[in-house]
């Protein structure tokens, strides 16, 4: 299996309001950013779409360390809350809803194809890459700016 580093971020003007998601893709010497928007949406969805859209780019099963400053992705995954959800039939607890859904189920599914491992870094600080992924994200919410 390849070994590719994949970084996300998530961007989002007021909440719900005009957001943007970027990621960046690392293989070898090879780079890839690609980065999105809506106008209508919230920061964890966008945080969630960087997510699939660099899962989605991957062209066979790989092998992925993904890096996020999203603690709400780390979490879901690494305290096992998202399968718990799903288990609830996507239900955080009796009387609330999970929170993004159908998001989430694109994302398990594609950990079914890659082997993902989640690692939290800080945002804003000194990772280039998570960096530049923010750069993507904010510049892809102002396009949606009335």
């Amino acid at each position: 299996m390849k070994q590719i580093k994949l970084y996300t971020d998530g961007a989002c003007s007021g909440n719900p309001g005009p957001g943007g998601w970027g990621a960046v893709l690392l293989f070898g010497r090879h780079k890839k950013e690609l980065s999105g928007g809506e106008a209508e949406t919230t920061n964890n969805r966008m945080e969630l779409m960087g997510v699939i859209r660099g899962l989605e780019a991957l062209n066979e099963p790989c092998q992925v360390d993904l890096y996020t400053d999203s603690q709400y992705i780390v979490n879901a995954i690494e305290k096992r809350w998202v399968y718990k959800w799903k288990s609830n039939n996507w239900m955080r607890d009796k009387k609330e809803p999970a929170k993004n859904p159908d998001l989430w189920q694109e994302v398990l599914g594609l950990m079914e194809t890659h082997k993902v491992k989640f690692h939290w870094v800080k945002g804003h600080a000194d990772n280039v890459y998570n960096n530049r992924c923010d750069e993507l994200a904010v510049a892809e919410s102002r396009r949606f700016r009335g």
